[in-house]
């Protein structure tokens, strides 16, 4: 929890600036000819129309681009030849730094089943640079995906380090003091009890590489289940008979459903049907990326794992999608394309939602008066010129 409580409020922006002559997609609405101020991290104030004097601000005229609130990652594995398994500093450094090229301001570093000494190492390796920055993206904390999976449905993870939930193994993984979101296969005998602990911990947990039944979702959602990972991948496929993880994630509202767009995963009329069956407010936008993110076609791997990257799409050895070198403002604009919808509904997904899933919604997700200054500019066609992170630019094209 300390180092929990150290992302949320280490660091402050010492800069001050004024964001003027853009498109600003603010909690309230789109301010055209919008400006906003930003003081010591926050948001100090924000309008349309007449700028301000700001006295000291550096000043950024955007040109009539679009402001818009940063993009948070739930599920986020590697990039730049880097991944979160890999335990080190430059990794998870590296790694921030490129997101924050494309527009995420904060995010979830994401381990893979492994065996518990490379988790707890790449746990305490997160807690560390919770402490000491990234340069980048805010580090948020951890997602553990695995290893309280179900083996059939283990997509790109290692069958061999699959394993039943034990209390003197996880307790020690939540000891850490990072874990913010957990994966499990809720219908794996002994996960019930792992649902019930995470929960009393603070986390977010997510159905997710599983064969569950809709009876087996209905109660892990009572029990605390309120995610579903990449949604469609790692699962029973609909069936109009047995609806299964796929049915319940579409229906049931207390379920979130994570959703990777990069066209790849997901065919767009899937994209279209999520989000008419969930609703903007339902849908969590991750990239799933791995270290091949920002890197050419090459050979890579993930969880100790081989992966084949060729057009840009990760493979496994057995032809087994393995994560993906999407970034979040691609899938910003994949899921306009499917969905028909304009860059105003589409923002929740990558902003407010994945805040209030995290229990930050009270200061992220949204430009608004004293939140922080978590802030993207964007083109019209969605490349990033500009990240702000607490009030300080990491990012400038």
């Amino acid at each position: 929890m300390r180092a929990r409580r150290a992302a949320e409020n280490r660091n402050p922006g010492t800069q001050r600036i004024l964001f003027s002559n853009a498109a600003v997609y603010a909690e309230d609405g789109l301010h055209e000819q919008g400006w906003v101020l930003v003081e010591d991290g926050r948001i100090a104030r924000l309008g349309q129309g007449p700028v301000p004097a700001a006295p000291d601000a550096e000043r950024i005229d955007l040109a009539g681009q679009n402001l818009a609130p940063g993009f948070i990652d739930l599920h986020v594995h590697g990039a730049m030849g880097h991944d979160t398994m890999d335990a080190t500093p430059e990794a998870l450094r590296e790694m921030a730094r490129f997101y924050a090229r494309h527009g995420v301001t904060a995010f979830l570093a994401t381990t893979v089943t492994n065996p518990l000494e490379p988790i707890l190492a790449a746990l305490q390796n997160v807690a560390h640079l919770i402490r000491t920055g990234t340069g980048g993206a805010a580090l948020l904390g951890a997602h553990v995906e695995g290893p309280y999976i179900d083996v059939e449905r283990r997509g790109c993870q290692d069958r061999s380090h699959i394993r039943p939930a034990s209390p003197a193994e996880y307790v020690r993984i939540f000891d850490t003091g990072v874990v913010r979101l957990l994966t499990l296969a809720p219908e794996v005998p002994g996960n019930s009890d792992l649902i019930r602990f995470a929960v009393s911990r603070g986390a977010i947990v997510s159905a997710g590489h599983t064969r569950a039944k809709y009876e087996d979702m209905r109660r892990a959602a009572e029990l605390g289940v309120t995610q579903v990972t990449h949604l469609f991948n790692g699962m029973e496929p609909l069936h109009h008979r047995r609806p299964g993880a796929v049915g319940a994630a579409l229906t049931l509202e207390s379920l979130r459903c994570q959703l990777i767009a990069d066209n790849i995963h997901l065919h767009p009329a899937t994209l279209k049907l999520a989000v008419r069956a969930k609703g903007t407010d339902g849908i969590i936008l991750i990239t799933d990326a791995m270290r091949g993110a920002g890197m050419p076609d090459g050979d890579y791997d993930l969880g100790g794992l081989a992966v084949s990257v060729r057009g840009g799409v990760a493979r496994g050895a057995d032809g087994a999608l393995a994560g993906s070198t999407l970034t979040l403002e691609r899938a910003v604009a994949n899921i306009m394309l499917a969905a028909g919808l304009s860059l105003a509904e589409v923002l929740p997904m990558a902003t407010s939602v994945p805040a209030r899933a995290l229990g930050l919604a009270k200061r992220k997700g949204s430009i608004a008066e004293g939140k922080d200054a978590d802030l993207i500019a964007l083109h019209d066609d969605l490349t990033v010129s500009l990240t702000v992170v607490a009030g300080r630019i990491v990012h400038r094209s």
